[in-house]
C-alpha cells in the first residue's frame, strides 16, 4: 500500500514538471524574439503572459486537484490488487509446501503399506496352510473311520457268510449220513440221556 501511494506521488509530481517543462517550451517561441520591439516585450505584454500563465497553472492545478481522487482510487485499487495477489502467492505458496510435504510422506506411506500387505499376506498364507493341514488330518481320520466301519462290516458280513455255509454244509452231512437207521439209534440215545439225567 506504501509502495502504491509513493508511485502516486511520483506520478503527480512528474505529471507537475512534465507541464511545467511544456509550458516553458510553449513560453520559448515568446523569449525568442526579443530583439523585435513588439507588444508583448510591454508592460501589458508581460502582464497578459503572467495572466495567461495563471490561467494555464491554474487550469492545471484544478486538473489535478479533480484528477487526484481518481489516482487516488486508482492508486487504492492497485494496492489492493497487490496485496490480493501478496495473499494468493502466499496461500499458493502454503499449497505447494503442503504437496510438497504429502509427496515426500507418500513415499513413506507406500512403503508402510507394503510392508503391512506382506505381513498380511504372510499371515494370511500361515492361516490357510494350517486351515489345510486341519482339513487334511480330518479328512484323514474320516477316511480311517470309514475303513474302519468297512472292514468291520466285511468282516461282520464274511462271518455271516461263513456261519450261513457251515450251517448249509452241516444239513449236507446230515442229510448224507443220517438214514433211518441212524435216526432210530440217535433217538435211543437221546431218550437214554433222558433217563439217565431224571435219575
Amino acid at each position: 500500500m506504501r509502495r502504491a501511494v509513493r508511485f502516486a506521488g511520483r506520478f503527480v509530481g512528474l505529471t507537475l514538471a512534465l507541464a511545467g517543462t511544456s509550458l516553458l517550451l510553449a513560453a520559448a517561441p515568446a523569449f525568442a524574439e526579443e530583439s523585435k520591439p513588439s507588444l508583448a516585450d510591454l508592460p501589458i505584454g508581460w502582464v497578459f503572459r503572467w495572466v495567461n500563465f495563471a490561467i494555464v497553472l491554474g487550469l492545471l492545478v484544478f486538473a489535478f486537484r479533480k484528477a487526484r481522487p481518481y489516482f487516488r482510487s486508482h492508486t487504492e485499487e492497485i494496492a489492493q490488487k497487490i496485496a490480493e495477489g501478496t495473499r494468493a502467492r502466499e496461500a499458493a505458496e502454503k499449497q505447494r509446501r503442503e504437496a510438497q510435504a504429502k509427496l515426500a510422506g507418500i513415499e513413506t506411506d507406500v512403503a508402510e503399506m507394503r510392508v503391512d500387505a506382506k505381513r498380511g499376506a504372510d499371515a494370511e498364507a500361515e492361516r490357510l496352510r494350517i486351515l489345510a493341514r486341519t482339513e487334511a488330518d480330518a479328512i484323514e481320520r474320516a477316511a480311517q473311520a470309514e475303513v474302519a466301519a468297512a472292514e468291520r462290516a466285511a468282516r461282520i458280513e464274511l462271518k455271516m457268510l461263513a456261519a450261513g455255509m457251515a450251517v448249509e454244509r452241516a444239513e449236507a452231512l446230515l442229510r448224507q449220513e443220517l438214514t433211518p437207521k441212524a435216526e432210530a439209534a440217535l433217538f435211543r440215545t437221546f431218550v437214554g440221556e433222558l433217563e439217565g439225567s431224571a435219575n
